[in-house]
């Protein structure tokens, strides 16, 4: 008997790996919602969830395990079954179909795959995180109902898909038309309503609960457990979210791989246009709960920072962090009405802006592009800048109302944030525009104008033309002039 002997040095030895397995089924989250954004510019939800960016301050799961994994080696991940459809057939199934019908029972296929795995992640978040947190008195049952919503609820909803997928299927495995199901089934979605719009609410008041030391060791507990897949609380409770906005895409590359004369088309054309609809009413309704959690934030430090058009704003489309010349750091809301202004503070452990200045009504606005170079370190930026470094990424506006005399120059971390708020300042300008006021109304409220505020086109040289792209301040152009006439007298009218 021959006995071989290898020895093995320990240069040849290698430690078993730790490096972390990605998850399969990576879920897009929404933790850049809530606490104010650091980068610039933040769409709000109610634009399209697709865009939902709630500002968060949580990390990564990955940046959060990073110490705990030098002390303790790294839990195996629970991985997602990834098996296609095509591999669920032997070889001579397979060959009766045609490629064509193959790529569409594989995006049917991944409709209903991503079905099952949606209410197992609703069950967990019920099972793993909801009652064990109950039980352990760590959060009380109001607070978690606050944070989770009916979330139960939604499981059935799911799970009646499955059903009518299984019931449409062949014998051979296939699902001849799935268009119809689709259509009796999308109506169901508008349930999510609530549960989207709260979702703004739901994750301050998380992000609050981190705070406590139970809470915090909890999540981290689970985080690093096998069945969280290296996902967070908040993406477990994002996942509904996420989900909505991925059925257009699943529909449309069912309808992709459908042939043109097969009797499915219609439906899911039909089918595609229902769920749109069901988004942009969702994505409603999470703007006017976004703009109401924010201007329930705001705090004035005299009263007469109120501008009553504050209770007539229906949508937030667009906030974030800037700076000002001064090197100051602002948090900006850009509401239809109103742009606010404002500074982040605490008040007796809770966050809120107390507003800076007195905030400009939309139509009194004007917005400047200001070229890179144009601001220099010494004059408007002192103290922002580094010496003789010259400003980039910057635009400004002002208040073309005397009243208030306001102009801010504003300062941007990039040219993309950037282009984002001027995109966002131009389309509210725009969204204000109207029919002009009457001859009789105009003449009537004009007079009673101050003369500074009144374009004279042909004495005043410095009154820009009416196609020009800057106003300079306190000077109006007959348009912005019309537009603010039409204002002061639906003012008038509605007695604001």
């Amino acid at each position: 008997i021959r006995v071989e002997l290898k020895i093995v040095s320990f240069g040849d030895y290698q430690e078993p790996s730790n490096k972390r397995v990605r998850p399969l089924a990576k879920v897009s989250s929404l933790v850049n919602l809530i606490s104010p954004s650091k980068n610039g510019a933040v769409r709000r939800f109610g634009q399209t969830i697709q865009s939902m960016s709630l500002l968060g301050e949580t990390k990564s799961p990955g940046m959060s395990l990073k110490a705990s994994s030098k002390t303790a080696g790294p839990t195996p991940t629970k991985r997602r079954n990834s098996t296609l459809w095509s591999e669920t057939l032997d070889i001579h199934q397979k060959s009766t179909f045609s490629t064509k019908e193959i790529k569409r029972q594989e995006a049917i296929y991944e409709l209903y795959r991503g079905e099952q795995d949606l209410i197992e992640d609703l069950q967990l978040a019920r099972k793993a995180y909801h009652d064990p947190m109950l039980k352990l008195s760590i959060m009380t049952e109001e607070e978690l109902a606050h944070i989770f919503g009916d979330l139960d609820a939604y499981i059935p909803l799911h799970e009646d898909l499955l059903m009518k997928l299984t019931k449409g299927t062949g014998p051979n495995g296939t699902v001849a038309q799935i268009g119809q199901i689709v259509i009796d089934w999308l109506p169901g979605l508008n349930a999510y309503k609530n549960y989207c719009s709260n979702q703004l609410a739901a994750k301050a008041l998380l992000d609050q609960k981190k705070q406590d030391r139970r809470v915090q060791d909890f999540l981290q507990r689970c985080l690093e457990s096998p069945f969280s897949r290296k996902l967070d609380l908040w993406s477990f409770l994002d996942i509904p979210r996420s989900r909505l906005v991925k059925y257009p895409l699943l529909l449309r590359e069912i309808l992709r791989h459908t042939p043109p004369d097969h009797p499915d088309v219609v439906s899911l054309e039909k089918a595609i246009t229902i769920i749109q609809e069901i988004l942009s009413e969702i994505n409603l309704r999470k703007g006017e709960s976004e703009c109401k959690y924010y201007i329930n934030k705001l705090e004035y430090l005299d009263e007469k920072q109120r501008d009553p058009l504050i209770d007539n704003c229906k949508a937030l489309l667009c906030h974030g962090e800037l700076r000002n010349k001064s090197g100051l750091r602002l948090h900006v809301f850009l509401f239809s009405e109103l742009l606010v202004l404002t500074r982040q503070v605490t008040r007796n452990d809770r966050n809120c802006f107390q507003v800076y200045r007195q905030p400009i009504p939309v139509w009194d606005l004007a917005v400047e592009d200001v070229q890179d170079g144009e601001v220099r370190v010494g004059g408007s930026f002192r103290g922002a800048f580094t010496t003789g470094e010259k400003a980039k990424n910057v635009f400004r506006v002002s208040s073309m109302d005397p009243s208030h005399g306001q102009s801010h120059t504003l300062y941007v971390n990039d040219v993309y944030h950037k282009q984002q708020w001027l995109n966002c300042l131009r389309t509210a300008l725009a969204q204000q525009q109207g029919p002009p006021p009457t001859l009789q109304q105009g003449e009537a409220i004009r007079a009673k104008l101050p003369s500074s505020t009144i374009c004279k086109e042909d004495t005043d040289e410095n009154c820009p033309p009416a196609s020009g792209p800057t106003l300079r301040r306190q000077t109006l152009s007959k348009t912005r002039l019309d537009r603010k006439l039409q204002r002061c007298i639906k003012r008038k009218e509605t007695g604001v």
